[in-house]
């Protein structure tokens, strides 16, 4: 096991920054989303799916750094949704008859927010790390 890492104030600050912005920015693309109700939906539970499967994801691979402690059954479904969550959602959104900017745009939001959300949850994970490492001292 890695000894315990302590972020800095400023680190964290930006982690929680960072995915402040992309929860805004993928929620302000979402909420004036052109098109049929039924796409808005799609998508809205599209970046919930990949948001919630990210997180997991995360979790199961820090879990498993050292040695596996979870079913390789477990792992199939927490990749496998993953995967699932990300290719639905791409494909919900190329296949949006809408303007290639606004695809664009909530393309480039929901890939920060996925990539934000492997960056909070490391951190996350560091600081519970840490504060165990320093009541067992």
């Amino acid at each position: 096991m890695h000894p315990a890492r302590r972020d800095t104030k400023a680190w964290k600050a930006q982690v929680w920054a960072s995915f402040s912005i992309a929860t805004g920015l993928a929620g302000t693309g979402l909420a004036w989303l052109p098109g049929q109700d039924l796409d808005r939906v799609f998508m809205v539970m599209g970046y919930l799916f990949t948001l919630s499967t990210a997180f997991a994801l995360s979790k199961y691979v820090r879990d498993n750094e050292a040695a596996r402690i979870d079913t390789p059954m477990w792992g199939s479904v927490v990749w496998g949704g993953f995967a699932t969550a990300m290719a639905l959602t791409a494909w919900g959104l190329w296949r949006m008859d809408i303007n290639p900017t606004y695809k664009a745009f909530l393309g480039v939001s929901w890939l920060f927010l996925v990539s934000s959300v492997f960056t909070l949850a490391k951190t996350l994970r560091d600081e519970h790390e840490a504060r165990k490492a320093g009541e067992l001292q």
